[in-house]
Formats: structure tokens, C-alpha cells, sequence
């Protein structure tokens, strides 16, 4: 497909990348010369300098020839208006990356209906319910749900204690009988792999699972992580009171945590207080480590910084983790950042490039994908794909399908029931299969289901 991004900032050349590895035909606008030259020596991909809502530039990127128009620079209005500009050519599908409330919210004026764009997209809400899952998580540094929640998809790191470390993937797989869950791909020395039964599980590394939210207690166990759902009450800290921080706080509030917002703004301060029921407003720095201690961070189950700069929220998070606070988890937009922030101890990063990202991607892929989540630092996705009346894949053992290299099917799920598959399994129509696959795998993953 040709596919025309305006705007290089995190999320557009997050995309450029990932969709020229795909093989589709790339076009960026962005209105910094030295941007886009660095996209084109960089990524496979034609870059134009000039402005994304002029039609001069559109039709010099070649705007009458595009499938899909993506406008994703860091001005709602400019993406809005790229997108208007896009639709007079008659582009099929348009994307515009909003961060104003008043374009997503339920009640607005002016919707993507009203302006005729597919998707208007506010990382912004993807983030905070990624962080409200996270922060009910002992030690997951990566959650997402598939099939209405049937199948989690979580990632662990393995700690050399762990009694993972050593096991080959079929001597797990023979504690199935006790532990419902597959290791669909380990992450060691930044390379991501799809393991086969004689891969051995180390220490330092990371584990992607799938499994069905019954069985967590049991693998909190086998990771030898504590639980969150052993207190009656959780405490929680928050902070940063952007709208992430209010939105995170309001959910934590519905799963009866004890909340505290720190916000160093005294007038956000109070109009937190008025859309909060129970939380605790607190007008105080992040790094004044005292204020916080007096006010219980040394009880607190969970620290959450998001505040709008990366580096605050990862030594704010790490100052937690000195004051016993058990689980971190920061806000970091900087990609080479957010390893770091890994090796450094911090429980979980939250990217808003990718929540934008991943929202994008599934408007993008082919076949019948429900949901797609895109892993963090490789360039991976976990999709989730329905069996139609017409593929040609069903009453077939897997064995016998010859599926792509590269990617495996951690689950089946059929009606309310679910099935770990083996090479006897067979898909049938209405099925849910949700698939890991790694990013050379990823277009034959689509045309094995299309």
C-alpha cells in the first residue's frame, strides 16, 4: 500500500519505520529539511519537505496515489486540516493524531464523523488505562487483554532467583498440568526470539506470556512475585496531575485504591481536587523526597510518575524504589530511554508513541484483526484475529498449515472456553486466535489469515 505520514516527531517516525520494514511504499512530510533527511538516510522511505496542510506539498508527496493518509505532527489543527485536505483526494482511509479532548469525547462537536476521518486518535486515554492495569500487576512490565479479556498477554522479567531460570521450554511445558500459560517469545541482549523446546529460560531475561487471567496467582507464585490482591487496601502515588495523571487517578479511585496526586502547580491543584471523589491532592515537587515521605510514600504499593519530563519521572521513580515503595512505573516518550529505565530498576515504562502507534497499525493491517498491542523495543506485535465463514484454514491441525516462521499462536479461544494449542488444534469459524509474531513474520502472518 502507499502510505503518506505527515510529521517525523516519536510517533511518525515510529511508523515510518515499522510500515517500510512491512514493505509498504512510505511518503513523509515534515516541515524540517534536516528531519526528513535523516528519515531518508535512516528508514526506506521518500521524504518532502513543506507544510502537511498545504495541498501544494500534498500533491508533491504524491497525495493522489495514497491508500492511507496519517497526520501525526504535534498540532491538532494541522492534522485535522491535513486530513480534510486528504479526503478532497479522495484517500480512502484518514488518521489524525488529536491531543485536544473536545475531538474524542463522546459529547464533542466536532467528531471524526462530522469531519469524516476513520480515526481520531488521543494517546493520552491508551496510556492511562495501560498504567491503571499495570499499577494492579506485582510484576508484569507489559499487559494487554485479548478476546474481552479471555487472554492476558503480560511480560515478566526473569530475576536469578527465579525458578524459571535454566528450564528448556519443554521441561515448562511439562508443568502445564499445573501452570495454564505459554512463553511465546524471550527478549536477551535486545534480541527477541521465538523459542523452541530446548531454549533455556536466564536470568536477565524477558518473557512474554499468554494466559487467562485465572491463572495469574499461580504464575505470580512460580515468578515468585508478590500479589497487590493480598491487601484490602492498595495506596497509590501519583505524580504529575496532567490529564494522564487525573485519568489515572480516577481509575485507581474505581479499584478502591488509596490515591495521593503530587502537583507542583497550586492552581491544577485545585481543580484536581474538584474532579476527584477520594483522592488526595498534594501541592508539593516530585524530588522534595521529604514532603512525600511524610505523607506515607514509604506504605505505598505503587508509584506512578508521569509528569512531562522523562527524566523526572525516572528518578522520582528510582528515589521511590530507595524508600521501599514496591512497584514503579514511569512515563517515558524517549525510546532510549525506556531500557534504560529498565536496567535501571523501574518496574514498567509506558510509551505514548506506541498507544498512538498500535491504534494506527490496526487500521493498517489486512485480514480480520480485532485488537493489536506493539511490544516495546522490538519492533514485535501481539494481533488478535477472527476466523471468518470463508478461510481456508478451518477443520486443519496446525501441524499441517505450515504457519510463518517467526511468529507462533499462543491461544484459541472459542465461545467462553480457550485452548493453549498444540499441533493437533484446529480453528473454526468464529474463532479468536491471537498470535505473537516477531516483525519479518508480520506480512505473512496476514496473508496466512487473510
Amino acid at each position: 500500500m502507499k502510505i503518506l505520514i505527515v510529521g517525523s516527531g516519536q510517533v511518525g517516525y515510529f511508523l515510518c519505520d515499522r510500515l517500510s520494514r512491512e514493505g509498504h511504499e512510505v511518503t513523509l512530510v515534515d516541515q524540517d529539511e534536516a528531519v526528513v533527511e535523516r528519515a531518508q538516510d535512516r528508514l526506506n522511505v521518500l521524504g518532502v519537505v513543506g507544510n502537511g496542510a498545504s495541498a501544494e506539498t500534498l500533491e508533491q508527496a504524491g497525495i493522489g496515489e495514497v491508500d492511507i493518509f496519517i497526520a501525526v505532527t504535534n498540532m491538532d489543527e494541522v492534522n485535522i486540516l491535513a486530513c480534510l485536505l486528504a479526503r478532497e483526494y479522495q484517500v480512502e482511509i484518514l488518521i489524525a493524531r488529536t491531543k485536544n479532548i473536545e475531538y474524542t469525547c463522546q459529547k464533542a462537536v466536532l467528531s471524526k464523523e462530522k469531519l469524516g476521518i476513520d480515526l481520531l486518535i488521543n494517546p493520552e486515554d491508551a496510556v492511562a488505562e495501560e498504567l491503571s492495569k499495570l499499577a494492579c500487576n506485582s510484576k508484569a512490565f507489559d499487559v494487554a487483554e485479548f478476546a474481552d479479556g479471555q487472554i492476558l498477554f503480560q511480560g515478566y522479567r526473569v530475576e536469578k532467583e527465579s525458578p524459571l531460570c535454566d528450564l528448556t521450554l519443554t521441561e515448562l511445558g511439562e508443568l502445564r498440568g499445573m501452570y495454564r500459560f505459554i512463553v511465546v517469545a524471550i527478549n536477551r541482549d535486545n534480541t527477541t526470539i521465538i523459542p523452541c523446546g530446548d531454549d533455556t529460560i536466564q536470568a536477565g531475561d524477558r518473557i512474554y506470556i499468554f494466559a487467562p487471567p485465572q491463572e495469574l496467582p499461580a504464575i505470580n507464585y512460580l515468578l515468585q512475585s508478590e500479589r497487590l490482591e493480598k491487601k484490602s487496601t492498595h495506596r497509590a502515588f501519583i505524580l504529575g496531575g496532567s490529564r494522564i495523571g487525573l485519568q489515572v487517578a480516577l481509575n485507581l479511585e474505581k479499584l478502591h485504591f488509596q490515591t495521593k496526586v503530587i502537583e507542583k502547580d497550586e492552581d491544577r491543584c485545585y481543580k484536581l481536587a474538584e474532579q476527584l471523589n477520594k483522592a488526595v491532592v498534594i501541592n508539593a515537587e516530585g524530588l522534595d523526597v521529604q514532603t512525600l515521605v511524610d505523607e506515607g510514600l514509604t506504605d505505598a504499593d505503587v508509584f506512578i510518575a508521569v509528569t512531562d519530563n522523562d527524566q523526572t519521572n525516572i528518578l522520582t521513580c528510582l528515589l521511590a524504589r530507595q524508600h521501599k515503595v514496591r512497584r514503579t512505573l514511569a512515563l517515558v516518550s524517549q525510546p532510549e530511554l525506556i531500557g534504560l529505565a529498565a536496567e535501571l530498576g523501574i518496574d514498567a515504562c509506558i510509551s505514548p508513541r506506541l498507544a498512538a502507534a498500535a491504534a494506527i497499525l490496526k487500521f493498517v493491517r489486512r485480514g480480520d484483526v480485532i485488537s493489536l498491542t506493539a511490544v516495546e523495543g522490538s519492533n514485535s506485535e501481539v494481533l488478535e484475529l477472527e476466523i471468518g465463514k470463508d478461510s481456508g484454514l478451518l477443520d486443519t491441525p496446525l501441524s499441517a498449515l505450515h504457519f510463518p516462521r517467526g511468529a507462533i499462536i499462543g491461544a484459541i479461544v472459542r465461545g467462553n472456553n480457550y485452548e493453549i494449542p498444540t499441533g493437533d488444534s484446529v480453528l473454526l469459524e468464529g474463532d479468536r486466535v491471537v498470535v505473537f509474531t516477531l516483525p519479518e513474520a508480520l506480512q505473512k502472518v496476514e496473508r496466512f489469515f487473510a
